[in-house]
């Protein structure tokens, strides 16, 4: 009977986590994830929580306890990375991370005995790596993607030639980040300990704002001030590593430094290139061929094997080669460009505009009309319990591009919305 208690709660869980847009099929493994990461009690609660923050007196309601025993299981969970811990003008306030990027990285960023990191390690890369289900919802459905690439800036030119904004900078996100975090690297880290990882640095990986604060106040990661934070960049741009961060123009909460033997995100951008499960920077390589001697540098750094070497046709050298860009492949980092010695290599700008989501609220409104879940980001049922709430994620609904407003319209054909549309419109509600 408490097996089935126990797996109920998960069961619960699992849900729970599926109301975010990416999702987490439920699967074996999902399940034996999550009982690393949480006990059955612990389970069974959070799976009550809503998406959007939400504070201590909010859980203790929906917990029936008393608020301090709530702020009690949220800090505990919050200490071990599975919660986030946010100041706000409203005071304290909680916040159920996604699994990706969320609690399965913040659970390899500390190195310690909080969990079986081996056993996590050994599920994870199975969850994400063996079975497709998760790391296709994640990163090979909808238009909208969860993280993007940030141009490497030492491959820009010197002169100002292409028109770069701000938040397309890594070092901008610096430069503007109320709080800065340093942790282990999820992927690294999770590869060492099956012995797989390469030599890239593991202390490298970035958060910023909110989640920095809650990360940095619980040990999770250190605290870095901005000079730092641009010495590590510098060291991964050095490395040739590539900035994949949260998709979003405003307040990016991560920047991971990637190579492409390890990293989650490069591995899922080879495996389901077709697909675009990244979004890209606004700019390709552009080869001069007459320069380019062939020597196979920019397809050895490039992370995604979008970078390849073809006959040069030259009719006294047949055996030379040149390099050749697979531009439905590129993400456009740059760093072939930065490694070109013969400075074959330059960046242009693609035919077509990449399209940055503004903020968090905008992405997961995108993702989850493109993957047929907006009625859950509507209707959870805790998360959007007052008609404040229910506003303001119409509210960035409504400020859509008429197209995406069509799409959004499919998705909520329930009366009670419709109820709640015509009242902001000042029309009578049918009966």
């Amino acid at each position: 009977m408490s097996h089935h208690t126990a797996r109920e709660a998960y069961r619960k869980l699992t849900e729970r986590i599926n109301h975010f847009p990416q999702g987490a099929p439920p699967t074996e493994l999902l399940f034996r994830i999550l009982e690393v990461l949480f006990t059955p009690a612990e389970a069974e609660l959070v799976a009550l929580l809503p998406i959007k923050p939400f504070s201590a007196a909010a859980a203790a309601q929906l917990w029936k306890k008393s608020e301090t025993e709530a702020r009690d299981i949220l800090e505990g969970l919050a200490s071990r990375g599975m919660m986030l811990d946010i100041e706000t003008r409203q005071g304290q306030m909680f916040v159920l991370p996604p699994p990706m990027a969320g609690f399965f990285e913040f659970s390899m960023m500390r190195v310690g005995d909080y969990y079986d990191q081996k056993l996590l390690a050994e599920l994870f890369y199975q969850y994400l790596n063996v079975e497709e289900d998760f790391v296709k919802a994640l990163f090979a459905t909808g238009e909208t993607q969860i993280g993007r690439i940030f141009v490497n800036e030492r491959a820009l030119p010197a002169e100002n030639t292409l028109h770069v904004l701000d938040y397309e900078r890594a070092s901008e996100v610096i430069e503007t980040a109320a709080h800065i975090g340093i942790g282990t690297c999820y992927c690294r880290h999770q590869l060492s300990r099956l012995g797989r990882n390469c030599e890239a640095p593991m202390d490298i990986c970035m958060t910023f704002n909110s989640t920095a604060g809650s990360l940095v106040k619980h040990g999770i990661a250190r605290r870095v001030d901005k000079a730092e934070c641009h010495d590590l960049l510098n060291e991964a741009l050095g490395r040739n590593l590539v900035q994949f961060g949260e998709n979003v123009r405003e307040r990016v909460s991560f920047i991971c430094n990637c190579c492409g033997c390890c990293c989650e995100a490069m591995l899922a951008a080879k495996r389901f290139a077709v697909l675009q499960p990244i979004s890209t920077t606004n700019f390709l390589p552009a080869i001069v061929d007459e320069k380019c001697s062939g020597c196979m540098k920019c397809a050895d750094v490039c992370p995604v094997e979008a970078m390849g070497m073809v006959s040069a046709g030259d009719p006294r050298h047949h055996k030379r080669k040149k390099a050749k860009v697979n531009e439905d492949l590129c993400l456009g980092c740059g760093v072939c460009a930065r490694v070109c010695e013969k400075q074959a290599i330059g960046l242009k700008h693609r035919s077509k505009r990449v399209l940055t989501p503004v903020n968090n609220a905008h992405r997961a409104v995108l993702m989850a009309i493109e993957r047929g879940k907006l009625q859950d980001l509507i209707f959870d049922n805790q998360a959007l319990a007052s008609h404040r709430a229910m506003a303001a994620v119409l509210g960035v609904i409504l400020k859509l591009p008429p197209l995406k407003q069509v799409m959004a319209s499919q998705q909520m054909k329930s009366r009670y919305l419709d109820h709640l549309l015509l009242r902001r419109e000042g029309k009578p509600a049918e009966a």
